[in-house]
């Protein structure tokens, strides 16, 4: 089963746009740089929350910024952002002549829906602001000299 990195990797772009709005670089070169990714990847990521409203940006300029607070920017806004906000899917193409294979879809369906229900209630109580509390206190624990920085997340 692959497992796609695209919510970690744009809750990763808003947390480095929400610390470093004011003074930092917020070219997708320099954001690309601390996810590991390429300015493609964080472009293309960074259009699908724009087109979600999660975002704005002005074409030739590297001024991203969040379009509400970040108290009010769910993982599961997010998810559904990219298109993600359905996590279990029921394989389709399985031998219907086949015991397991003919029934699994419908034997999933009702199981699948009480996960998918389950993580998206969780997922809307969980925020961006929760993200950056958290970075907050393990970056200042790690680096005390950043504390001023990250002082306004530290909550």
């Amino acid at each position: 089963m692959r497992t796609s990195t695209q919510l970690s990797d744009a809750l990763h772009i808003m947390a480095y746009i929400a610390i470093f709005q004011k003074n930092g670089d917020l070219s997708s070169t320099a954001i690309a740089g601390s996810v590991h990714t390429n300015p493609t990847n964080v472009r293309k990521i960074m259009g699908k929350l724009k087109k979600a409203g999660l975002l704005k940006t002005t074409n030739g300029q590297a001024a991203p910024a969040l379009t509400r607070s970040t108290r009010l920017i769910s993982f599961y806004d997010v998810a559904c952002a990219l298109g993600e906000g359905s996590l279990f899917k029921v394989d389709a193409q399985t031998e219907p002549q086949c015991i397991v294979g003919g029934n699994i879809q419908e034997a999933l369906s009702s199981e699948y829906a009480i996960l998918q229900a389950t993580v998206a209630a969780k997922m809307k109580e969980l925020t961006l602001a929760d993200v950056l509390c958290q970075l907050a206190w393990l970056e200042t624990n790690k680096h005390p000299e950043n504390r001023t920085l990250l002082a306004e997340f530290l909550v």
